[in-house]
C-alpha cells in the first residue's frame, strides 16, 4: 500500500465529489419561493433577487461570443500554460477574454489570510475524512440532484467520465492546499478556468435536443444552482463531521467555511448569495438542497459509474460492493434506494454499529488497544479509496468545452 497523503486524500474527494463542480441545476416543480435573507449573507445585504433568475452576466456573453467567433482552441491552447494564481495571464489571449480574467482572479476585500492559513491547518488533519466525504456524501448526492445530474450526463464530459472527473477533481484538491490562494497556488486558476467552463455551458446546453428534450429550465447554472451543489460540499461535509462527533476548534470551523465562501466568489457567485455563518449556510440548504433531491435516468447512470471506479484498484477492498454500502451509511436508505444500490448484509449493519466507534479511536477519544478488526478495515478502506483516479503522471487542464455530448 503507497503511503497516503493529504494530497492524494483530498485529490481522490476531488475526483468523486466534485462532479458537481462542472454543472448544477436544480428541479424546477421542487423549487420554493426565495425567502433567505441576504443579510445572513457575506455581504450583509442584496437585492433580494431569487437567484434562479440570475446567472453569470459578466461570463455569459463573454463565452458565447469565444464559443461562436471559434476562438476557443486558441484559448484553451494558450489558458493551458496559466497554471500559478501569480503567473501573468498569457501573451495573445483575446482582449476581451483578458480583460475579464484579469478581473475575474481579484481577491474580494473580505479575503483573510489568517483565515485561510487556518484552513490549511484544518484539511492537513481532516484531510482522509474530508477525501471519502467529497467523494461518497457529495459526489453521490450530486447524482439526486435531478438538473445537476441532466446537465452532466448531456455536456460533453458526460461521454468520458474518467476524463470528466480527472479534470475536475482539481477544485476539490486545490481549495485545500497551502497557500491555495496565493501567487503560488492554484485555487484562482482552477476557479476562473471552471467559471469560464459553466459559461460555455450555459451557452451550449440549450443547443442539445438531447438536454432540451428532458431539462425543464432553459439556461442551466443558475446562481441557486450554483449554490445547491455549494451546499452539497462543505455544508454537508460539515454537518457529517458534526454527526461523526469529530472535535473540531471553532476557529478550524470558521476558517475551513471561510474557504469555501471564497471559492464560491471566486467561481461566480454573488457575495449576497454566500451564507455568512454555518447557521446561515444550513438554513439556506433546507430551502434550496433538501427540496430538490430526487432520482432521473441520467443520474442513477452516473451513480453507476461513480461506483465503479473501485475497480481501479488493484487487489483492493474498494469494490462497488463496499462503495454502495458507504453511500447508504451516508446519505441514507432513500437516496440509496433512488440509486438502485443494493442493501448489504454485512457491510450496512457493520458501519451503522462500528463507524461512530472507529471515528472516535482516531481522534484519541477511545483507547486503541483491543480495537475491533473493523477499525483497521474502515482506515484501509479510507487509504484506498484516496488513490482512486489521481493523475499523478500528467497535467490536469479545465478546458473550454465546444460541443456537448454526442449521441
Amino acid at each position: 500500500m503507497d503511503k497516503i497523503t493529504r494530497r492524494n486524500a483530498l485529490k481522490a474527494g476531488g475526483a468523486l465529489g466534485v462532479l458537481g463542480a462542472v454543472s448544477v441545476a436544480a428541479p424546477a416543480q421542487a423549487q420554493t419561493l426565495w425567502t433567505w435573507s441576504a443579510k445572513g449573507s457575506v455581504a450583509g445585504a442584496g437585492e433580494g433577487a431569487d437567484p434562479r433568475w440570475v446567472w453569470d452576466p459578466e461570463a455569459d456573453p463573454l463565452l458565447a461570443s469565444v464559443i461562436d467567433r471559434g476562438d476557443v482552441p486558441a484559448v484553451n491552447e494558450l489558458l493551458r500554460t496559466w497554471t500559478k494564481n501569480g503567473q501573468a495571464l498569457p501573451a495573445g489571449l483575446p482582449a476581451d477574454v483578458k480583460e475579464f480574467m484579469e478581473q475575474a482572479r481579484q481577491l474580494p476585500s473580505w479575503a483573510d489570510q489568517n483565515k485561510l492559513a487556518t484552513a490549511f491547518r484544518f484539511n492537513q488533519k481532516r484531510g482522509l475524512y474530508l477525501g471519502v466525504l467529497y467523494g461518497l456524501a457529495s459526489g453521490m448526492m450530486s447524482t439526486v440532484i435531478p438538473h445537476e445530474a441532466r446537465a452532466v450526463y448531456y455536456s460533453k464530459g458526460g461521454a468520458d467520465m474518467k476524463d470528466r472527473i480527472s479534470k475536475t477533481a482539481k477544485l476539490g484538491y486545490d481549495i485545500g492546499t497551502e497557500n491555495a490562494f496565493g501567487p503560488d497556488g492554484e485555487m484562482i486558476v482552477t476557479a476562473v478556468k471552471t467559471r469560464m467552463v459553466h459559461a460555455a455551458v450555459r451557452h451550449l446546453l440549450p443547443q442539445s435536443p438531447n438536454w432540451t428534450a428532458n431539462a425543464d429550465q432553459t439556461v442551466p447554472i443558475s446562481q441557486r444552482d450554483m449554490m445547491v451543489t455549494w451546499h452539497s460540499l462543505p455544508t454537508t461535509v460539515m454537518q457529517k463531521l458534526t454527526a461523526w462527533k469529530v472535535p473540531i476548534p471553532a476557529d478550524e470551523s470558521d476558517a475551513f467555511l471561510h474557504s469555501w465562501q471564497l471559492g464560491a466568489h471566486m467561481l461566480g457567485i454573488k457575495d449576497e448569495y454566500i451564507p455568512n455563518s454555518w447557521d446561515e449556510a444550513n438554513s439556506q440548504a433546507k430551502q434550496v438542497l433538501d427540496p430538490v433531491l430526487a432520482p432521473t435516468d441520467e443520474g442513477i447512470n452516473l451513480a453507476n459509474i461513480l461506483l465503479n471506479l473501485g475497480s481501479s484498484v488493484d487487489g483492493g477492498i474498494v469494490t462497488p460492493h463496499i462503495l454502495g454500502a458507504f453511500t447508504r451509511f451516508m446519505l441514507g436508505d432513500q437516496i440509496a434506494g433512488w440509486l438502485q444500490i443494493p442493501k448489504e448484509p454485512v457491510w450496512d449493519p457493520l458501519l451503522n454499529t462500528a463507524w461512530g466507534p472507529f471515528v472516535a479511536v482516531r481522534e484519541g477519544l477511545l483507547p486503541f488497544p483491543l480495537a475491533p478488526a473493523a477499525y483497521w478495515t474502515f482506515d484501509e478502506f479510507l487509504r484506498q479509496a484516496a488513490l482512486l483516479f489521481l493523475s499523478e503522471a500528467k497535467p490536469i487542464s479545465i478546458e473550454i468545452p465546444v460541443a456537448n455530448r454526442p449521441f
